[in-house]
This record gives C-alpha cells, sequence and structure tokens, in this order.
C-alpha cells in the first residue's frame, strides 16, 4: 500500500497496556492521533513519555477502580474514537506457563470493559493465538475469550473473519503470530480486514545481511585474546548505529555457538555442545539456536540478548571451512544487536531510544511489543476499505 493512506479527518485514540507505544510508532503518518495512554510500570510510563510527549500518559494498575475511572474520562474529555489494547500475555505465551489462572489472562475483562463505556468508532485487540484456547470466567461459567468478547461486544461492532495473522506476511522481517480483533461500528458500516497478504517473504539475508559481522563481546576478560578483531569490528558497527554493538555473553557459551551452523541447535552437535561440569545438559531444542538467513527472525522475546533462550543467536556466516568440527567455525556468535532487532521488529532504525534506558529494557519492551508495521497495514486496511481517505 501507499505510504500516503491517511484518515481525513483525524481520529483520536486511547491506548491501553501501552507498553512503550510500540504499537503507535506509526499511527500519526495515518491520522490517528494517540491521546490518552495507560500503563502499569514507572520506567515504561517514563519511555513512553520521552517517545510522546503530548500524550496523557496515565501511570497505574487498570484493576484498580480509580486509575480506571481515570483513563475513561480523560478518554471521553478527548474524544477518543479507537481503542488499542494489548493486553499483556504472558499467562497464556507459548513461552509462558500457559497457566489458564494467571491473573494477566483476566486483563481482557477490563479492556471490554473501557470500549463498552467509551463506544469508539474504531478497536484493535491484539494477544497471542493461545487465547483462543484460553478460557476466563463469565457468568459463573469458564469459556474461552473470544466467546467473551463476541458476546460483549458483538451487539454493537462488526468483527474481522481472520484473526490469527502473521507479521511476515506483511513485510515484517520476522515470524510472529498474533490473534487480533478488528472491530468496526457497526453504524459504519464498514468491513474491516487485514489486507492481502505481501507475495514475498522477507528473509534474515534480506533484512540484516548487509551489516557489518560482530565478534561477541566476552564476559570472560581472560578469554577476549581469542577475538583480536573486537575492537575494529566495533567500530566499524558504530559506523552504522550506536546500537549496532555486541551483547555480552560468556567464553563456553560462544564457544559453542562457533561451531554451530546457521539454522541449528548446539545441541545437534558432536562436540561443542552445551554441557555443564562436563556433561552434556539438556534443553528444548530451539534454544543455544542460531537462526536461518533464508527464513525472516523467529519470534523476538523479551530475553532476546541471552543465547540460552528460545532461538535468539545471529544466523553467523561460516569463516573456517574445516573438515570437522573443531575447524568448522561460523561467525557472529552472539545474540542480535539492538540495531538488528529494530530492522526486524519493523521499528525506525532511529528509533528514539531514550538515554537512560539500559539494554534489559529496550530488549524486553520490544520483545513485548507487536510489530508496528503490522498495526499500521491494519489501519491503512481500514482507511481504505471505509474510504476514511476522501
Amino acid at each position: 500500500m501507499s505510504n500516503d493512506i491517511k484518515f481525513k479527518e483525524k481520529i483520536k485514540a486511547l491506548s491501553l497496556f501501552a507498553n512503550v507505544g510500540i504499537s503507535e510508532t506509526y499511527l500519526q503518518d495515518l491520522g490517528v492521533d494517540v491521546v490518552v495512554a495507560n500503563e502499569l510500570l514507572e520506567e515504561r510510563c517514563r519511555f513512553y513519555n520521552h517517545l510522546y510527549p503530548s500524550v496523557n500518559m496515565i501511570q497505574g494498575d487498570i484493576t484498580d477502580e480509580n486509575v480506571f475511572e481515570n483513563v475513561i474520562g480523560a478518554a471521553k474529555d478527548a474524544g477518543v474514537e479507537m481503542v488499542i489494547a494489548t493486553p499483556p500475555c504472558q499467562g497464556m505465551s507459548c513461552a509462558g506457563r500457559k497457566d489458564p489462572l494467571d491473573p494477566r489472562n483476566f486483563l481482557i475483562y477490563y479492556a471490554v470493559e473501557a470500549i463498552k463505556r467509551l463506544k469508539p468508532r474504531f478497536v484493535i485487540i491484539e494477544n497471542v493465538p493461545m487465547q483462543q484456547h484460553t478460557q476466563i470466567l463469565y457468568m459463573d461459567n469458564y469459556v474461552f475469550i473470544p466467546q467473551y468478547v463476541e458476546n460483549e461486544l458483538g451487539e454493537y461492532y462488526n468483527f474481522n473473519k481472520t484473526r490469527v495473522v502473521n507479521a511476515m506476511d506483511y513485510g515484517v522481517p520476522q515470524s510472529r503470530q498474533r490473534y487480533i480483533y478488528l472491530l468496526s461500528k457497526k453504524s459504519e458500516n464498514v468491513a474491516w480486514e487485514f489486507p492481502v497478504k505481501n507475495e514475498k517473504i522477507i528473509t534474515l539475508q534480506d533484512a540484516i545481511g548487509h551489516l557489518p559481522s560482530l565478534d561477541p563481546d566476552l564476559r570472560d576478560k581472560y578469554e577476549r585474546w581469542r577475538f583480536p578483531d573486537f575492537e575494529k569490528k566495533k567500530a566499524e558497527g558504530l559506523k552504522i548505529s550506536k546500537w549496532h554493538i555486541p551483547p555480552v555473553h560468556s567464553w563456553k557459551q560462544v564457544e559453542w555457538m562457533m561451531h554451530t551452523p546457521s539454522g541449528t541447535s548446539a545441541f545437534k552437535n558432536d562436540i561443542y555442545y552445551p554441557m555443564t561440569k562436563g556433561r552434556r545438559i539438556k534443553g528444548a531444542p530451539r534454544t543455544y539456536m542460531r537462526m536461518d538467513w533464508n527464513k525472516p527472525a523467529t519470534t523476538i522475546m523479551q530475553n532476546s540478548g541471552v543465547i540460552s533462550a528460545f532461538s535468539t543467536v545471529h544466523p553467523g556466516r561460516l569463516i573456517s571451512q574445516g573438515t570437522d568440527e573443531h575447524t568448522r567455525i561460523y561467525s557472529d556468535a552472539r545474540a542480535l544487536s539492538i540495531y538488528e532487532l529494530l530492522i526486524l521488529s519493523s521499528l525506525p532504525t532511529d528509533w528514539n531510544i531514550p538515554e537512560w534506558a539500559d539494554d534489559v529494557l529496550i530488549r524486553k519492551v520490544i520483545g513485548e511489543g507487536i510489530p508496528p508495521l503490522l498495526i499500521r497495514r491494519a489501519i491503512e486496511s481500514l482507511i481504505v476499505g471505509g474510504s476514511y481517505d476522501r
């Protein structure tokens, strides 16, 4: 779609469970002004205020009646016509415990109640696909979340038919499945669906293959001699961005990954495999794993800087052919840089990250945020489908 698609008449929006405003990244370009937002955590509110200083950010627990009423009152006063809600998903996520009684699963109540109170023209509710198989208490019975949402809002809103979408189908170089409701008020008389999928999937090679190689930053100072070009490579990375710097890792984990091919886990190595006290350890098959150049990135999570986490390691390139595993060596035995994460999450490479934010926080909020290009494509589809740009 064209980059000049936007609402002719600006739409004011409320962002619930706002994180640091990742989903809002491109909304102003579309004629959507977020005017009120709510987020629980103080440091995320501070990050959000840095990115969007004009937004009325209300910090606090939305399950607190005073906070909820404050949010609703501010949204009404501002004339909000769109609600974007991304309730925390850790209770349902494949990376979490999938605990049906996790209190975070029930935060959808507050999103739905806000929608009923505000009656916005348009609504986006986003979560992990597992929500369709997660039950919550509703009228003394446990029902699946989609049934609850449809029962509560179906009288007033049209729902999209296709709700499980993958960000990689809409120009994001990351395979990230989400369950997304696109609701339009029945009086709008518009069928809001996601646009047609892109024909081309953007691979890691397409997205970050041009970036300079980085050696890992070793935590073990006495092992740093193993990477004599570390400073030279770091300097080349910094020419690209101050965020294209390598994460810090332990030498033993780096050594395992140096001998691990692209798209493969170190658990499959015969010699350089994850171990402790000289013994092979067990773990999920997609941990200690390099991504694949020929595919989009795997889902980026909040612990993206940890080699032992779920598929976080740079694909690497063969730098020593060798005849066996000892002499077969691959470059970039490290987790992705924050700059690489920006690209793979469809964030601007000049994203205005506050100076005070540390590596852990930045990776966490990116890992928990929805790729903003996916939200952009959804809203562009609404604008075109409803002729709201005329």
